[in-house]
């Protein structure tokens, strides 16, 4: 039986978590981690995870090392969007790190997504505005991948601001 030296594992499995963790989901992984997670691919899961995606990029932040508060719209049906924002960052109401706030969104915003780093606690507010709420329904006509498209490619899809450290 060939044996394999300890060294030469140790540093397989480091080069092996290293690729895993820096190689980014294709467009169909997308689509079948959220339908996996959440039941359904609809047109909110894709639009979080471009938050999410974005806010790892702004905050140069490593997966599960973000929080996220959520405000739902009045006018939003459900808060999708926080599912799609929990995949692209690895945060999870077990972990403590998403909550979904009691309060609602501002008039005029469909929903609020507040995302801090945990260990430096600077922040980012992402906006979604309520007219964005009927093209996100109508992309649930598509196809799940074209869904996906559409978020990744909506010109405008939220605004971002820069929130002091906590």
């Amino acid at each position: 039986m060939f044996k394999i030296p300890a060294h030469l594992l140790v540093v397989a499995c480091m080069v092996c978590c290293a690729t895993a963790r820096s190689r980014a989901e294709t467009p169909e992984e997308w689509v079948a981690l959220g339908t996996r997670v959440h039941g359904f691919f609809g047109g909110f899961i894709p639009a979080g995870i471009r938050i999410g995606l974005d806010a790892r990029e702004r905050l140069k932040a490593e997966p599960r090392t973000l929080s996220i508060l959520y405000y739902q719209g009045e006018k939003a049906p459900c808060p999708c969007v926080v599912d799609g924002v929990m995949l692209a960052t690895q945060a999870s109401p077990g972990q403590g790190t998403v909550r979904v706030a009691t309060e609602k969104a501002p008039p005029g915003l469909m929903a609020v997504i507040v995302i801090r780093d945990r260990n430096n606690g600077e922040g980012l507010r992402y906006n979604i505005n309520d007219e964005w709420l009927p093209k996100m329904l109508a992309w649930n006509k598509d196809d799940p991948l074209k869904r996906y498209d559409d978020a990744m490619t909506a010109d405008g899809l939220f605004t971002v601001e820069r929130l002091a450290p906590q």
